[in-house]
């Protein structure tokens, strides 16, 4: 986190180089990080609703139809990678990191991996789409959920509004 802190006294231009540099590095992990995700669908200490993220992350993956699509090099990587990054963080934060580690044959700490990967994606995203992707969202009741598929104007999702997300991070940090 101290790498972003000094990007960020640097001009836009610079930051926004460096960034993307840094990103190209972390790009050659997407691989691993996709393989990760499969093993741990594999094991009975990941929650079940962790798993199907997972599972939707993988599809997002190697899906070619996703928000920037994979034909823009580089770039098209950036969200594939962001996913996967925010996918693995998710379990961090709500389980142990630990788990995530044993499943990690790649170079370097997994945890410390995805963290930078979600500090500078969204410096290169265009904002809409970082915007989309790290919106926190809460899944409704099991009986909601398969409710709203019979009527398709309920939504699946519904986005937590920002003062929720101010209160519940103030609620961790006390």
């Amino acid at each position: 986190m101290a790498d972003i802190a000094k990007l960020k006294t640097k001009p836009v231009r610079r930051v926004k180089s460096e960034a993307k540099g840094r990103m190209r590095n972390l790009l050659m992990f997407l691989p691993n990080m996709v393989t990760l995700l499969g093993r741990m669908l594999k094991d009975a200490r990941v929650p079940t609703a962790e798993k199907a993220l997972f599972l939707a992350a993988i599809v997002y993956v190697i899906s070619p139809i996703d928000l920037i699509p994979d034909l823009f090099p580089f770039i098209g990587q950036v969200d594939d990678i962001y996913v996967v990054a925010l996918t693995l963080l998710r379990l961090v934060n709500r389980s142990d990191a630990d788990i995530v580690r044993q499943h990690w044959f790649g170079g370097g700490d997994i945890v410390s991996l995805a963290d930078s990967v979600a500090s500078i994606a969204p410096m290169l995203l265009p904002k809409r789409v970082s915007r989309v992707l790290s919106t926190k969202v809460e899944l409704g009741s099991a009986a909601g959920v398969l409710k709203s598929l019979k009527n398709s104007r309920d939504p699946l999702v519904v986005e937590v509004a920002e003062t929720e997300k101010l209160e519940g991070a103030s609620k961790t940090a006390g």
